[in-house]
Formats: C-alpha cells, sequence, structure tokens
C-alpha cells in the first residue's frame, strides 16, 4: 500500500522529467540527424571533428576552467569567512541576492561599468591613467562570468565548511600543526564535496554561454554556447546547431560522472 502511495506522488515527478529533461534531449539528438534541408545524415557530426570546431571546443572548455578557478579561488576564503562572521545569515542573503536579477539585466549594467564613459574609466581618468577599452575582451568576459557565477560557488563551499568538525581542527592544532598544514591535510580534503558541488556548479554552465560572450567580450571569445545560438537563430541550421548540443551534453555527462567517481574515492578514503 505504501509503495502504490509512493509511486502516486512520484508521478507528477516522473512526468516532470519525461516531459522538461528526457524529451527536449531527445528532440536535440533526433534533430542533430538532419541536414540544412531536411535530409537524413551523419555530416554534422563529421563537421564538428574539424579544426574549427575542435578549436571552439577547446576555447570553451579553457574559460570555463578559467572562471571555474577564479571563482574558486574568490569562493573559498569568502566561504570560510562567512563560518567565522557573526550575521551569517545576512551576509549569504547578500551573496544570494543577485541571483535572483535576471542574467541580462547583470550583463548590460556592467556594459554600463566597463563603458568608455562608465565609472571605472572616469576613476582612470582621475588618477592619470587614461581612457581605456575594458569591454570586449577575454578579460571583461572572464570578470563578468566569474562574478555570476561565485554565489554558485560559495554555497556548497560554506555548507561543507558548517558541517566541518571543529574538534578535529583543534586537535590538529594541538599536535603542533601550523594554520597551512591545518588547511591542506584536514580542512581542505574534508570539504572536498563542497568544492566538487561548486566546481561542477561553474563549470557546466560556463562550457555553454552564449550572451556574455556576445554582449561582453563583443563575439571575441567564442564557446559552444556561441555556436549553438548561431546556428538556431542567424544561420537557421538546426541540425548542427543540434549536433553541437548533442556533444555538449555528452561532454557534461562525462564530467558529472567522472567527478562523482573521483568524489566517492575521496569520501572513502581510497
Amino acid at each position: 500500500m505504501q509503495a502504490n502511495t509512493r509511486a502516486v506522488y512520484m508521478l507528477p515527478y516522473y512526468v516532470w522529467i519525461v516531459l522538461f529533461v528526457v524529451a527536449p534531449v531527445v528532440l536535440v539528438a533526433y534533430y542533430s540527424f538532419f541536414d540544412v534541408d531536411g535530409n537524413l545524415t551523419l555530416q554534422n557530426y563529421r563537421t564538428f571533428f574539424t579544426p574549427v570546431y575542435m578549436q571552439m571546443t577547446l576555447s570553451s572548455f579553457w574559460y570555463a576552467f578559467l572562471v571555474t578557478l577564479f571563482s574558486l579561488l574568490i569562493a573559498y576564503p569568502a566561504a570560510y569567512l562567512l563560518t567565522r562572521t557573526k550575521h551569517r545569515q545576512l551576509w549569504i542573503l547578500l551573496i544570494i541576492l543577485p541571483t535572483w536579477i535576471n542574467l541580462l539585466l547583470k550583463t548590460y549594467a556592467f556594459i554600463g561599468i566597463f563603458g568608455t564613459s562608465g565609472p571605472i574609466n572616469a576613476l582612470l581618468g582621475t588618477i592619470g591613467i587614461g581612457e581605456q577599452q575594458l569591454l570586449f575582451n577575454a578579460f571583461s568576459f572572464v570578470f563578468v562570468s566569474v562574478y555570476i557565477f561565485v554565489p554558485f560557488m560559495i554555497l556548497p563551499i560554506y555548507n561543507a565548511l558548517e558541517e566541518l568538525n571543529p574538534t578535529l581542527i583543534s586537535a590538529a592544532r594541538d599536535l603542533g600543526a601550523s594554520g597551512w598544514t591545518t588547511f591542506r591535510r584536514v580542512i581542505f580534503p574534508l570539504t572536498l564535496s563542497g568544492v566538487k558541488s561548486g566546481c561542477m556548479a561553474v563549470f557546466i554552465p560556463s562550457l555553454s554561454l552564449f550572451m556574455i560572450t556576445r554582449l561582453i567580450a563583443g563575439n571575441k571569445v567564442i564557446t559552444l554556447g556561441t555556436a549553438i545560438e548561431q546556428h538556431f537563430l542567424v544561420t537557421q541550421d538546426w541540425g548542427m546547431g543540434s549536433t553541437v548540443a548533442v556533444v555538449l551534453i555528452i561532454a557534461m555527462a562525462v564530467l558529472m560522472l567522472l567527478t562523482g567517481g573521483f568524489g566517492q574515492e575521496v569520501r572513502h578514503g581510497k
């Protein structure tokens, strides 16, 4: 009886997964086998494994790695300070608030901030450096991406630090470990699950960015997300766009499987 009741309660969840997760992926995979004229073909996949798309793939992974790395370098100290400060719930709320703002609005805000008549260039002019082109380059793309994704890195690391038993840190210090040794041998390994979750929460969305590449980087940073947007909205080649999306989905799934296995090894101490 309980099993039947549970199945009834889970039915909306299964329907949601089928309609909004499985069905779109199947549809994208289906379209990937058709060319721009609607003919069944494998040419889209052959085209993807050419130097142009391989370079685009490497660029996507490189920039996703940079965004994840800088987010981690900012998020870990921030999360650690959060666990040591008063009114931490208020600070967490302030960190979460920017995620409630529409991505497009935040992107346009940075166009104003980094623009030639923006406050940063005004400050540079005041100190005598002169006007600088801060938009339409890789730096501005990485900077804005890190700003957008860093809250998603902070929260899982903060949760992992909160669950850390403080007596383990005290024991390490009592045994003569320095602050750096305690962090390297005790704190970081025991919070690695939060780091892994945060990295996946940042790295995977970073692979498919396209709005920021267009508005902030001026298409000088080309990623797989940019290619998907161009094929669907500009060239109208849905087959090639779907092919890029399928490869991206497979890459994300493989990454999640690999990091999941790594996380289990760490937890079991293997």
